[in-house]
């Protein structure tokens, strides 16, 4: 294709599958792919495989409309930045008004599944650069990213130490999916050309209750879990005494909340079609990641 695609956020764990991903994919010359960073010494890999590299700051609209200028099809992958109430979505609306400014056609976000009612504390930054996107009037994409598998690393491995997992997400369902398989997804509607607005929500093909999770994890690891059900206080408590920054407590608690209150409940296929390809089981990925899991 002679479009140019450019990807934010290219050195980070979503970016770099991506570029992976049309690099490999044969459909995109490596001089029609912009990489972008900011610190592009990260990126040096891909520029050595023919990559534009670019310096883009989410802090500093000029760079980020020196850094767009030329893309046709711009994807935004959305910041990390959680510890300031507001910023993330300032950086968000920054990165869409360069786009704009540099006449993308098309553009490009990773959200997350049902940002109007979901009660993450960072559901409105999603929802507002989704507005945002919209407001332009330019074609959109909108990818509604689902629990990563990988997001289990966050406890499972203490759990699995400990031989308790506790948790306040209660009878609560959540279709885990792979890094990869969103990687792959998002890859293909970057490179496809599509020219209508779309939304898609990026999720597994099973979706479980920790308690399911739990007997799946024990099954592939051969160690007993005990799954302990607490209140959205004591979970609090228990990740205070573990020396969660304090910042962090409530977004974790909403994680578990947002899945017990059925705000994540679904299974869409949209991650498959996309890319064409079987998604990962959760089973694959935890004998995949057994190493990790168990120390």
């Amino acid at each position: 294709m002679s479009e140019t695609l450019l990807v934010t956020g290219a050195a980070g764990q979503l970016g770099r599958l991506v570029l992976d991903e049309l690099l490999s994919s044969g459909k995109v010359s490596p001089a029609n792919i912009i990489a972008t960073s900011r610190d592009t010494t990260k990126l040096a890999g891909y520029a050595a495989q023919g990559v534009q590299t670019r310096s883009a700051d989410f802090d500093d609209a000029a760079s980020l409309e020196a850094a767009f200028k030329g893309a046709d099809r711009i994807l935004i992958i959305s910041t990390d930045a959680l510890d300031e109430a507001g910023k993330r979505l300032r950086q968000h609306q920054t990165a869409v008004s360069a786009a704009q400014k540099a006449g993308a056609k098309h553009i490009l976000y990773t959200s997350m599944p049902s940002p109007e009612t979901s009660v993450i504390p960072f559901a409105s930054d999603h929802l507002g650069t989704e507005n945002a996107i919209k407001a332009t009037g330019i074609p959109y994409t909108i990818l509604r990213n689902g629990w990563y598998m990988e997001n289990l690393f966050m406890a499972l491995p203490h759990a699995l130490a400990d031989g308790k997992w506790y948790t306040a997400s209660g009878d609560g369902k959540l279709a885990h999916v792979a890094r990869a398989d969103i990687a792959k997804a998002t890859a293909a509607a970057l490179a496809s050309g599509a020219t209508e607005s779309a939304i898609y929500t990026l999720t597994g093909e099973t979706k479980r209750t920790v308690n399911e999770i739990a007997a799946t994890v024990s099954k592939v690891t051969g160690k007993p879990l005990e799954v302990m059900h607490v209140t959205d206080e004591q979970l609090a408590g228990g990740l205070k005494a573990a020396g969660l920054p304090d910042f962090l407590i409530p977004i974790v608690v909403s994680f578990d909340a947002n899945t017990r209150e059925g705000h994540i409940d679904m299974v869409t296929g949209d991650a498959g079609r996309l890319s064409g390809e079987k998604l990962a089981s959760l089973e694959s990925f935890l004998e995949a990641s057994k190493p990790a899991l168990l120390g």
